[in-house]
């Protein structure tokens, strides 16, 4: 599960040997092509993760890849690191939280590579997709948690668990939509990605037992769940796809994917700061200060303002798209 041996069976189709192990072994030099080859789509990536985070995380791929190790392996690594970063940042000594800080870093680090990892050696699976925003929202638990005590035990009250706790939630629904935008890009902008939707995944969770294959039907209950929160979210993305398969039969014509890309790749300069870098930045400032406790209220705050801004945005562009779906259906 976690590493490849001679006669264990992979979890996807085999490598193509020779493009890959190429890959694998090229220069820094030579790898710049190769790294745009990882991206999902180079447009959606901030500037520190193009300059950083999947330059660093195209290496460790690399390096991963030449050890046999699996893309679940490298995101349970990256975990253990987000765990302790939590920890780290209970204490309210500096030094200690930058050190937190660093892990943290390091796991964001391991959270670029997986999925690299996975492209590189043709590795992709609905396992890792589901694994991880699991392993994130599992740091993201420590560093609330950690947080929480820090805050208690220096002086606040009880109370401070609910508002760690309402912070925490508005955690996932933000960074549940913006994953879910993120998705409908590379679906409908790029046309390449595959888009799940609630009653696809409910008749793949059907079809599992519990007794004969526990896991499979846990993790897409996981994802089931998930999904069905972000379709509650925004809805209009879901009628697009359904308007989408009902027209042209799931088919993103060229015309389509340009006036999808136009008007909503736009949106993602303020859905990245839902996401984890910007997030990230935030702490850092605080720990800065001393202030940890205004990271609970940017969340509840800033946080939410923004994410019903883009709510709304999104809905609209989606709106937009189903009736530019009707005019080429009439016309066609």
């Amino acid at each position: 599960m976690f590493f490849k041996t001679r006669s264990s069976p992979r979890r996807c189709r085999t490598p193509e040997v020779g493009s890959d192990l190429s890959i694998i072994s090229q220069s820094p030099s030579k790898s710049s092509g190769a790294i745009d080859g990882t991206y999902k789509s180079r447009e959606l990536e901030g500037v520190v993760d193009l300059f950083f985070y999947r330059r660093v995380g195209f290496r460790l791929a690399q390096f991963f890849a030449r050890l046999n190790f699996t893309p679940t392996a490298v995101s349970l690594i990256g975990g253990v690191f987000g765990i302790v970063a939590g920890h780290l940042y209970f204490y309210r000594a500096l030094v200690v939280n930058l050190i937190g800080m660093l892990f943290h870093v390091v796991a964001n680090i391991f959270d670029n590579a997986d999925g690299q990892l996975a492209r590189l050696t043709n590795q992709q699976s609905r396992t890792g997709r589901i694994l991880d925003p699991v392993v994130d929202h599992v740091i993201w638990l420590s560093i609330y948690v950690h947080l929480a005590l820090r805050l208690q035990i220096g002086g606040f009250s009880g109370a401070i668990w609910i508002l760690a706790l309402a912070a925490g939630l508005s955690h996932g629904l933000q960074a549940g939509a913006a994953d879910y935008c993120r998705s409908a890009y590379l679906y409908f902008g790029k046309s390449g990605s595959e888009f799940d939707s609630t009653p696809k995944l409910k008749r793949e969770y059907d079809g599992y037992t519990w007794r004969t294959a526990a896991w499979p039907k846990f993790l897409l209950r996981l994802y089931l769940n998930a999904m069905h929160e972000q379709e509650l979210l925004l809805p209009g993305v879901r009628r697009l796809q359904e308007k989408m398969q009902s027209t042209f039969g799931g088919a993103v014509s060229s015309t389509f994917q340009s006036r999808y890309a136009d008007l909503a790749l736009p949106t993602f300069k303020w859905w990245s700061l839902l996401m984890t870098n910007s997030r990230m930045l935030a702490l850092f400032v605080l720990f800065l200060v001393r202030q940890p406790v205004w990271y609970f209220w940017l969340e509840l705050s800033a946080g939410n303002l923004l994410l019903v801004y883009l709510i709304i945005r999104q809905e609209r562009i989606s709106r937009s798209l189903i009736r530019f779906l009707t005019t080429q259906k009439d016309s066609a």
